[in-house]
């Protein structure tokens, strides 16, 4: 598929960074025409959940601008965030891979949200009469399935501020502008992606902001270059423990 062709069919193309719009490009380059009329643009606020566990699996997803993440609740209603996609991956496409007739996991919006939508019946048609989108859908499939299962061993072997300190590393090697980070995350959302109740949240942020490791900056948290390095070492410490 021509390039113009995609930025035409999905305009707001012009408004991401260039790294996203090339993961669209790279994703779509192959797509036939009835493809590409068959793609919906969706506005979609924040905290929107827009997949649900055990429905339907009849939509495929495609973050164009913002945030989203996959929520379990499965264990006595704790919410447990597990997967934040930062490349352009089919949502819905895993079940459809793995021939499942519903979605395996709640999604939802953590910022405002531009998806891409597309029928799964159109999804599955081009998927399987296209050997080269197949291949991608897949690699980036067990990517991300790869990352995640690494992330949750590390969190079932750290404890307390060590999960937080981890989070942290995160946030800033994918998210640092020239050596800063800003953490805008609610301290709700700390404890849903660490699994910490939020009064051991409130404890390791003060722990850290005691030792030098972040910085309050007004409501935010602010961690420099060196401060990440603190924060590196504590986690890996633990992790290269024999």
């Amino acid at each position: 598929m021509e390039r113009n062709y995609l930025h035409e069919m999905l305009p707001f193309l012009t408004q991401i960074e260039k790294k996203r719009q090339e993961q669209f490009e790279i994703y779509f380059h192959s797509a036939p025409l009835w493809v590409m009329e068959a793609l919906e643009v969706e506005n979609i606020a924040a905290g929107t959940i827009f997949i649900h566990e055990n429905e339907p699996a009849d939509m495929i997803y495609f973050v164009g601008i913002g945030k989203v993440k996959a929520t379990d609740y499965r264990v006595s209603g704790i919410a447990f965030d597990f997967m934040k996609p930062d490349n352009v991956i089919a949502l819905g496409g895993m079940e459809v891979i793995m021939e499942q007739g519903t979605y395996k996991t709640t999604v939802q919006t953590e910022t405002d949200c531009v998806l891409v939508k597309l029928s799964r019946a159109k999804y599955e048609k081009w998927l399987y009469s296209d050997p080269e989108t197949f291949r991608l859908e897949a690699k980036l499939t067990c990517h991300s399935l790869l990352e995640e299962e690494r992330r949750n061993r590390l969190y079932l072997f750290l404890q307390g501020a060590d999960r937080l300190a981890l989070l942290y590393v995160e946030l800033y090697e994918k998210y640092n502008k020239n050596g800063t980070f800003y953490i805008k995350e609610s301290r709700t959302s700390m404890a849903d992606e660490t699994g910490l109740c939020l009064k051991s949240v409130s404890r390791a942020i003060r722990k850290f902001s005691e030792a030098g490791l972040v910085t309050k900056n007004g409501s935010q948290l602010q961690i420099s270059k060196e401060q990440y390095e603190g924060l590196k070492k504590i986690v890996t410490d633990k992790i290269d423990r024999r």
